[in-house]
């Protein structure tokens, strides 16, 4: 089985494929996560070019029930994400 690929492994792999240390790759790779997260809150949306986008989507308050009793209950609004891969992402990886 292959090697799933960890934060490690990623920036291993940056650092030997670039001319950059590791310790840029991870700096380079925070602040992309944290660029991200501030442009979703203020945004709603964040685009990965040839990977995907990111969108924040508001999820109305319904109706639910307790798995356990079967007792009804009101689940409130709420904002969710959702990841949509870029078509360049999934002709790379799905054919």
């Amino acid at each position: 089985m292959a090697e799933k690929m960890t934060k490690a492994i990623l920036i291993k792999t940056l650092a030997e494929k670039t001319e950059l240390t590791k310790r840029q790759i991870t700096d380079v790779l925070d602040l992309l996560v944290d660029l991200s997260y501030k442009e979703i809150k203020k945004n709603s949306e964040v685009t990965l070019p040839g990977f995907g986008k990111i969108v924040k989507k508001r999820r109305k308050a319904r109706n639910g029930r307790n798995p356990l009793t079967g007792e009804a209950l009101k689940i409130p609004a709420k904002d969710v994400l959702k990841f949509r891969f870029a078509k360049a992402a999934k002709d790379a990886t799905c054919k």
